[in-house]
Order: structure tokens, then C-alpha cells, then sequence
């Protein structure tokens, strides 16, 4: 069970695999059909000329072609390579480029209005292809071959565990994106590790909320559940008005999601009656403590919060299920990796103590593509992969992620994480969303503290109400120097809050405009 073809087949091919809402009708997909209409599109792929090692780029939405495309790629031993399909063309250019694609997937209806994807793969000269349901077969209607032409009627290959399955590339926080190659061990190991923290079964079903071109909703919210023998529920994009009607009518029992998207649950009015929810999962983000409780209270669900990163194939550690304690603030334990608190010579640091968090497991990829730089300050001699991130353990052996390394704020030699001080405004009572980070200081400083708020509908509050306030709440050197009070805060496609751009942002703001 190392591969995705012989991961989640269970014996009971009649199980449902996946439901998609649609009108009038849901598409509810069993395990054996899923597995059927697999190998009819690995045997397109086949026949086009798509080889061991070839990249497919699959620009399509959650969907059930998305699913069918994603498996027909890594059974046929070819680098499934996922795109947002928002995407401009010059963001399309620089995937498809940097992994020589064979083969870009499209939705139906983008060749024709010359959509990003399509121009961008037509530049780097990957075959082209519409990809999508008919109501019989998920269709693969090739538009231009490209790269592919004359290589046609490859053979159908079997998968084996250390091919790569999938290329995901890092959210670029710290500069050029890296692509992180994951193989079918990575990802079964990873599958495997989800299954046992949440004692998945046949019995749960789980409602997708993340885009399955990023690592949270593709392993956490797909492959795992799939793995478990269970199933889960397909809409084309998160929607809160619809989402407890179709968790509901489809009778999900569990979800995981980005705290943006658990805040944004929080603030509709819940379902009545309550569904029954064995858990909610929380991932990708820091969840304050504050909404971890309004959590539990509105949906009289447990919520364990867990850590995860691209390079780890998702999941590193996570808050268990009760009887075990889960621990607001903290993202538990190791789950099926070790976890180390190293410091910068790769020593563990003593218990408490503050240094960068460190893992090694089986579910962890082996190096970036193409980036030895990288992959020389990214692993420690014994192996353990450096997150960026700075933690420590608690005396029971919980993870506390204190801030990004490259993100703390050092104010004077003071070190202060920008998490903290997230927590600590989400208890204002006129504060929705705020995010802290670093911002330049010509002083004695070298940096000071920036945050960005967005108050609650029909708050008010002045930059010097919050700054007050805060002085009460923290010590003096914590108090910002400057608060943007915002309509929005800028996120990412996946909900996620980038603390640089955000940061970057806020200070182009503040630069004079030139004159005229």
C-alpha cells in the first residue's frame, strides 16, 4: 500500500467514493467506478504520449475531473502538478516552465476564450487539453498536442512507491517558490499517519472546503478519507451559505479547514438543528485559543488543531482526539514523524526552550528539485528537515509554534512573536482580524511592530483606542507602533494570511506620492 493505486480500493467496491453537489441530481461515485473511470483516463494519457517522469499541469477547479486527472497522472508514473485555475498567464508561465510541462489540463470552454493556462502552456509548448465531465466519462479532448506530438501510444505503466507523484511548489514567503517533489511514499505514509490521528473509518465523510491544488484539502481532506474507506464531499468551491446545507443533506460528519474559513462559518448563523460532528479540524494557520472555544461552543464538536507543511506532504503533528487532551494555542504532538526542537548547529535545545522546529519521517521529501542551495540549508546531517519555524515543547511533550524564524519581530534585541500578539487583539472586542509583523525602525529599534486591523461590522475604534488597549494587555516593548485599520485583509487563493506581503502592503502605503 505504498502506491495511490493500492491505497484506497476497499473490498466493498459499491462503498461511495465521492459525491459531488449539482443540480438536480448530486454525481455519487462509488469506489469501483472511481477506480474504473482511473484507468480509462490513464489509458488516454497513455495514448497521447505522456511518459514516466512527464509533468501534467492540472489547472482545474474542484471537481470530479480534477480527481480522476490527479490519479490517472500518478498511476501512470507522470508528476501530477496541480494549479490554482485563477492564475494569471505570467503565474501559469512560471509553473509550467519550471517543470517542463507535457501536458496542461484545462476546463472546458478555455480553449476557446484563449484563457492564461491555455497561452501559458502554448508559450512552453505542453499539449493542451479540455478536461471534463459528460454525464458518462471524464473527457480528454486535446486541443493542441505540442510537446507531445508524434510521442503517442505510450504504454500503461504501474505506479511504484518512490516515483513522484506530485509537485507542489512552497507559498514563496521567503522569495522564489520552491517545487517540492512528493512520491507515492510520501503521500501513502502521510495518508496513513491522518487515518490513525483522527481513527478515521468507512463510517466518516468528511465536506471539502480547500482547493485540492493545495496539500490541506488534496491529503487531509481527499487521499486520507479516501485511504480510510470513507468518502468525501466535492462542492466546486467553499460557499458559507451552502455549506451545512450540503453537509447536512450529505451527511458529513467532519471537516478541516484554515481558521479564515473556520471565522467565516462562525459568522453565520449555525444550522438548527445542530448536525452531529465528530470533529473539526484545523490546519495551515494559527487558530487563536479565542476561536478554537467560540468553536467547541457553536458546534459542540472538539477541535483539534494541527501542523502541517508542504515538505512534510502535510501533516507533521496535531491535537488528538478525547480522551486525549487537546491544547488550545499548542498543535500537539508528532503524528507518525519525529519532532526535535533544534537549535542552528542541529543540537536539541532543553525542554521549554525556544529554537527552530525540526522533523524527520518517512511522509518528509527527500530535497526540492533543481535547488541544492536550499536543500543544503534545509536538512540537518542527521536528516531532520529545518521547518522555519521557531517552537517549543510544553512539559507534556505539545508543540507551541511561536512564529516564523524569518518572521519574528526584533525590537532591540527583543525577540517577539507576531502570533502572540495576533492572540492577544483577538480579544478585542472591536477587532475581527489582525495580523502583526515587522516593520522598519530608523530609532534604536532596527524593527518595531506593524499590525493590520479589520474591526467588526459597526465597531469603531482609533488607532490610539487599540494601542491603549493593548498597553494594557502587554508589556510596553509589545504595544505597535503603527495599526492599519483595513476593510479586508489580502490572503491567499487557499484563505492563508502571507505576514510579508501583508507587511509590504502596509508599507507601500506609507511611501509619499511622488510629485509631480
Amino acid at each position: 500500500m505504498t502506491t495511490l493505486a493500492n491505497s484506497f480500493f476497499p473490498q466493498n467496491g459499491a462503498a461511495t467514493a465521492i459525491i459531488v453537489p449539482s443540480k438536480p441530481q448530486p454525481l455519487t461515485v462509488s469506489y469501483r467506478q472511481l477506480n474504473d473511470e482511473v484507468a480509462r483516463f490513464q489509458a488516454k494519457l497513455a495514448k497521447l504520449g505522456v511518459r514516466p517522469a512527464d509533468a501534467v499541469s492540472i489547472a482545474l477547479p474542484n471537481s470530479y475531473e480534477f480527481i480522476v486527472s490527479f490519479l490517472a497522472a500518478s498511476w501512470q508514473r507522470a508528476i501530477a502538478a496541480p494549479l490554482n485555475p485563477g492564475y494569471k498567464q505570467e503565474e501559469f508561465e512560471f509553473y509550467i516552465d519550471d517543470l517542463s510541462s507535457a501536458l496542461a489540463l484545462v476546463p472546458k470552454g478555455s480553449y476557446a476564450k484563449d484563457g492564461p493556462a491555455v497561452r501559458a502552456a502554448r508559450k512552453y509548448k505542453a499539449a493542451i487539453a479540455e478536461c471534463y465531465w459528460d454525464g458518462k466519462e471524464v473527457v480528454l479532448d486535446v486541443k493542441e498536442a505540442g510537446k507531445l506530438a508524434g510521442k503517442g501510444n505510450q504504454k500503461v505503466e504501474t505506479a511504484q512507491p518512490d516515483d513522484i507523484a506530485l509537485v507542489l511548489h512552497t507559498s514563496g514567503t521567503t522569495g522564489r517558490p520552491k517545487a517540492v517533489p512528493l512520491t507515492h511514499r510520501n503521500l501513502t505514509r502521510t495518508m496513513r499517519n491522518i487515518k490513525a490521528t483522527y481513527q478515521l473509518t468507512p463510517k466518516d465523510r468528511t465536506m471539502l472546503v480547500m482547493p485540492l491544488f493545495h496539500v490541506h484539502g488534496l491529503l487531509a481532506a481527499f487521499l486520507a478519507p479516501l485511504h480510510s474507506g470513507g468518502s468525501a464531499i466535492v462542492p466546486p468551491r467553499f460557499s458559507a451559505s451552502e455549506f451545512w446545507t450540503d453537509f447536512i443533506t450529505h451527511k458529513a460528519n467532519w471537516y478541516t479547514a484554515v481558521p479564515t474559513i473556520h471565522q467565516i462559518l462562525l459568522k453565520n448563523p449555525p444550522p438548527n438543528p445542530k448536525p452531529e460532528i465528530r470533529f473539526i479540524r484545523s490546519c495551515s494557520s494559527p487558530l487563536s485559543p479565542k476561536t478554537f472555544h467560540e468553536l467547541e461552543k457553536t458546534f459542540n464538536a472538539p477541535v483539534l488543531e494541527a501542523y502541517a507543511m508542504t515538505e512534510a506532504a502535510h501533516q507533521m503533528t496535531s491535537n488528538p482526539l478525547p480522551p486525549g487532551k487537546r491544547q488550545p494555542g499548542s498543535v500537539g504532538i508528532g503524528q507518525g514523524v519525529e519532532v526535535k526542537i533544534l537549535d542552528e548547529a542541529g543540537n536539541e535545545v532543553p525542554q521549554g526552550k525556544e529554537a527552530e522546529v525540526c522533523i524527520r519521517g518517512e511522509n518528509v521529501t527527500k530535497g526540492y528539485l533543481n535547488n541544492p542551495a536550499a536543500n543544503k540549508s534545509s536538512f540537518t546531517k542527521d536528516g531532520f528537515f529545518r521547518t522555519g519555524d521557531q517552537g517549543k515543547k510544553d512539559p507534556n511533550g505539545y508543540l507551541i509554534i511561536t512564529g516564523r524564524i524569518k518572521e519574528l519581530i526584533n525590537k532591540g534585541g527583543e525577540k517577539i512573536s507576531p502570533i502572540e500578539l495576533d492572540n492577544t487583539l483577538a480579544h478585542n472586542p472591536n477587532v475581527a482580524e489582525a495580523v502583526s509583523f515587522a516593520i522598519p525602525d530608523e530609532g534604536h529599534y532596527g524593527e518595531d511592530i506593524g499590525v493590520a486591523v479589520v474591526l467588526k461590522p459597526n465597531a469603531s475604534a482609533s488607532e490610539e483606542d487599540i494601542k491603549t488597549w493593548m498597553a494594557s494587555k502587554v508589556a510596553k516593548f509589545k504595544v505597535p507602533k503603527k495599526i492599519w485599520i483595513l476593510r479586508e485583509i489580502p490572503k491567499t487563493a487557499t484563505g492563508k494570511i502571507q505576514r510579508r506581503k501583508v507587511a509590504e502592503a502596509m508599507l507601500q502605503k506609507e511611501k509619499p506620492s511622488p510629485k509631480l
